[in-house]
């Protein structure tokens, strides 16, 4: 496998997307600092603040209280499938008759997706230079947004935390493993998927799933929730969208990725 597609793209001009930060919600004179970071990636048609609300849910766990969390903005694009309507977008959608077969080479938008995978990945290496390390950020998105966030966090040279995905589907199937990383079956995955999503089926998430662990390589979590391995969470009769069963499992899965500095460096040692 190579290492980086978006290393490989780097002759694409694309600056970092611009972002929402919710600080570390630490007590106060605590003493302590913000020692991890969430990037978290919206859908199709939403906005940075529009997933806040779910962003929140979450970041009020005490168990949550040292962590960064950083929204970013997709770019306005007329997007083909919506009668090429304008809207916040990581990419085109030609069709959201989406196959659960792997698709053809010119039936995704590659060159937007690349774009994107630049553009996410500068903001990763931002978060890096200012102090964070690479193990102390998880990677994640709802749809759309969950797309990009495998698309970039099992490519980009940066060995991240973990990734969550929300109602998800891989892009590019068709040749995702001469993309993916060396390190990228050992990137713990969560993923949370309803059996009544109309937009991206339950059998197309599952296909994707099941693709990234006998083709790439990642191993099925010991158990559910586990911060090991791919851990696939079907929730029953959900839409596309998320509900709090899968908020909190995904709550309890991140407090084990990016537990507080200091437990993790006692659990190290």
């Amino acid at each position: 496998m190579q290492t980086s597609t978006a290393q490989d793209s780097e002759s694409i001009t694309v600056q970092p997307p611009s972002f929402v930060e919710l600080q570390a919600d630490l007590p106060v004179n605590s003493g302590s600092s913000c020692s991890a970071v969430v990037v978290f990636l919206h859908g199709l048609g939403d906005t940075s603040e529009g997933i806040m609300s779910i962003a929140n849910s979450m970041r009020v766990d005490p168990g949550l209280n040292h962590v960064k969390w950083i929204l970013p903005q997709a770019s306005i694009l007329a997007v083909t499938g919506n009668m090429k309507k304008r809207m916040p977008a990581w990419f085109d959608i030609y069709s959201f008759e989406l196959p659960v077969r792997v698709p053809k080479p010119g039936e995704e938008d590659e060159a937007g997706m690349l774009r994107s995978i630049v553009s996410i990945d500068k903001l990763l290496e931002s978060v890096v230079a200012s102090g964070v390390d690479a193990n102390r950020i998880v990677l994640g998105g709802f749809s759309q947004g969950a797309a990009m966030t495998l698309l970039t966090g099992l490519t980009t040279a940066h060995k991240l935390a973990g990734l969550f995905v929300l109602s998800a589907r891989l892009p590019l199937r068709n040749k995702f493993k001469s993309m993916a990383s060396t390190h990228a079956s050992s990137v713990p995955i969560f993923w949370g998927h309803g059996t009544r999503d109309p937009l991206v089926s339950y059998k197309l998430g599952r296909a994707c799933a099941d693709f990234l662990l006998t083709e790439i390589g990642l191993p099925k979590a010991p158990y559910p929730g586990a911060p090991e391995g791919l851990s696939f969470h079907t929730y029953q009769a959900l839409t596309h969208s998320v509900r709090d069963d899968e908020l909190d499992d995904l709550t309890s899965w991140l407090k084990k990725i990016l537990p507080p500095l200091e437990a993790a460096q006692h659990t190290s040692n």
